[in-house]
């Protein structure tokens, strides 16, 4: 048997006995996992125990075993890696500035097993026959998602999208070139008036990211309530209540959906309304709360400006049969002020590629915009649209002209 097995049985085994909860007992368990390594090396010279090469190492893969998530600890705390994904034993990526790679990590059945359980373990979520799928965070704010079999084909799918250190300020997302400064004082002026704003893009094209650095310029004395399938946001200190859905029970009851989340959202004093993904029927509760003058932002999967609009119009439709376009594409002209659409760029980069002003006004089906910024050639520039949100602008003590650049 190996030192590094030896050893990792001998720290189980007294893990058992003195009852510790390696996650929790973080200290304890160092220590513990400190005092079988010295004792081992003392061991192994007088007696033929296989000679421990590396402490260090050995003390860091056993402690990633019992505290952390075994072989993929090495990828969690590295801090260019921005996703992990499990595809089965032989198939571990990640992800390193947008562009993904395969690792050398192959994991057994039972190993994923385990990680599964120990990723879900955290957040109480569940993942079994009856509920193959699983949303959770880890403790670090980091997003997990679990599929197994039979819904795929052979082997459980894991991913974890980390929580990485992002831009917190729209100008510090400028200063990453993702977005030029004249847009992000554009933004910051919109939102300190009250706009209302949609953030499209295709999935890690940094949504949320951008609404993050959105909502960091709502104003302080301003209460915000936010609705997220599973935690992502991170707003600075403030009075801000954050709220997730939740799963349903065993006997199939207590789940609160995203819809649930955003009505009791509007009984609790809101100034500003965020929620983290809009996909479904919950479109039309967002509308509705915006409609009636509560300022508030969200994200959206989307190709564009404009299939992000369309989407708006189609989405409150899923909410039942006596809901018609006829409602709902006025509704969406009048309560949407801008959307704002980012995309990811072949290098892994990301970009917003336009902001869209929507002023007000339909034509049958058709929700009338206008191009605030457009890219060009990679460039975030000035469109011709002129925003109409020039009152607010004023009631807020700001100037549209000056804050467009002009």
């Amino acid at each position: 048997m190996a030192a590094l097995d030896v050893i990792n049985e001998e720290v189980r085994e007294l893990v058992r006995r003195r009852g510790l909860n390696p996650r929790r007992d973080r200290l304890r368990t160092r220590e513990l996992v400190d005092a079988v390594i010295a004792d081992y090396e003392m061991r192994s010279l007088r007696s033929d125990l296989p000679v421990l090469p590396d402490p260090d190492l050995a003390r860091k893969q056993v402690l990633d075993a019992l505290a952390g998530f075994g072989p993929l600890q090495e990828f969690l705390d590295a801090d260019d890696v921005e996703e992990v994904w499990i595809n089965g034993p032989g198939a571990v990526f990640v992800s390193r500035a947008g562009v993904s790679e395969l690792t050398t990590v192959v994991l057994t059945e039972q190993q994923i097993t385990d990680l599964i359980e120990q990723l879900l373990e955290s957040s109480g979520r569940r993942a079994d026959l009856s509920q193959p799928f699983a949303d959770a965070a880890l403790p670090d704010g980091s997003r997990v998602h679990v599929v197994l079999p039979d819904i795929t084909r052979r082997h459980p799918s894991v991913n974890i999208r980390k929580f990485i250190a992002r831009p917190r300020s729209l100008d510090a997302l400028a200063a990453t070139g993702t977005l030029s400064p004249q847009a992000a004082r554009f933004l910051r002026a919109a939102v300190v008036a009250g706009a209302n704003i949609v953030v499209s893009g295709a999935t890690q094209a940094g949504k949320t990211t951008l609404l993050n650095t959105l909502a960091s310029a709502i104003p302080a004395r301003e209460r915000v309530i936010s609705c997220e399938e599973v935690f992502e946001l991170n707003l600075p200190s403030r009075d801000w209540v954050a709220m997730q859905c939740r799963q349903p029970s065993l006997e199939g009851t207590g789940e609160v959906t995203l819809r649930t989340l955003v009505k009791e959202a509007l009984r609790m004093r809101p100034d500003r309304i965020l929620i983290g993904e809009v996909r479904a029927a919950e479109a039309l509760d967002l509308l509705l709360a915006l409609n009636a003058g509560l300022p508030g932002m969200g994200t959206l999967h989307a190709n564009s400006a404009r299939a992000a609009i369309g989407k708006l119009t189609t989405l409150p439709l899923l909410a039942g049969q006596n809901i018609s376009s006829g409602f709902v594409v006025p509704t969406v002209a009048a309560s949407i002020d801008l959307v704002v659409h980012c995309a990811r760029e072949a290098d892994g980069a990301r970009k917003v590629t336009e902001i869209v002003a929507v002023p007000g006004a339909a034509e049958g089906t058709v929700v009338e915009t206008e191009e605030i910024f457009l890219s060009r050639r990679g460039t975030l520039v000035r469109g011709a649209g002129m925003s109409h949100l020039g009152e607010r602008f004023a009631r807020a003590g700001l100037s549209l002209h000056e804050e467009l650049g002009g």
